[in-house]
């Protein structure tokens, strides 16, 4: 069986609307057949290209034709690629919560990789590289997210009612690894308070 045939028939097993990277296929055959054969089934529209690299076997769904993968699952899907460690940034992750407003223009990742922009269909998203793995702790976990959103908010922006949103936003397993994190005095501190009140209360 060709390369282009083995990689066809696996990709038709594939989970439609999952994203996959063409280093999944490299075991089939050279970087080049790869590539020439994962071109021929975008043309043949047996999936689309929606990054560098990136591939979909489309959903459809009959009100909007393809759905499209949700952008963190694709750059969840980079990242492994990469050998990278990436977080939702700090903006994102206080609005998650509802500590902010503020939509972020574009999407934004923590990365333990090179800093870069990154296109998804019509969509850029930044890669903004941390030197420090205690931003990167839990990443894809939500209480990697409540992580990111207090060392977005920072020192003077830590409360007891910032902590209550967080923990209502986390089941008690997510909250209790939060609070045995690696963290800086201020924040580790700022829980302890607010754990200690609701004990006393």
């Amino acid at each position: 069986m060709s390369v282009a045939e083995s990689i066809k028939q696996r990709v038709l097993k594939m989970q439609r609307g999952e994203p996959f990277t063409n280093t999944r296929f490299l075991e089939l055959g050279t970087r080049s057949a790869v590539d020439k054969a994962l071109s021929r089934l975008v043309e043949e529209g047996v999936i689309q290209r929606i990054a560098r690299g990136v591939f979909v076997r489309p959903k459809k769904s009959r009100f909007i034709g393809s759905v499209m993968p949700e952008v963190s699952r694709v750059i969840e899907v980079i990242a492994k690629d990469h050998g990278e460690t990436v977080q939702i940034h700090g903006a994102e992750a206080a609005r998650r919560f509802k500590l902010s407003t503020q939509m972020p223009t574009i999407p934004v990742y923590y990365t333990s990789g090179s800093s870069r922009e990154v296109r998804i269909g019509n969509l850029k998203v930044k890669l903004i590289h941390t030197a420090s793995p205690r931003k990167l702790q839990h990443a894809g976990k939500k209480a990697g997210l409540a992580l990111s959103a207090l060392w977005y908010l920072g020192k003077n922006n830590i409360n007891a009612e910032v902590v209550r949103r967080i923990q209502e936003g986390l089941s008690i397993e997510d909250f209790e690894t939060l609070r045995t994190s690696k963290m800086p005095a201020w924040m580790a501190r700022a829980i302890a308070d607010y754990s200690q009140g609701t004990h006393n209360a």
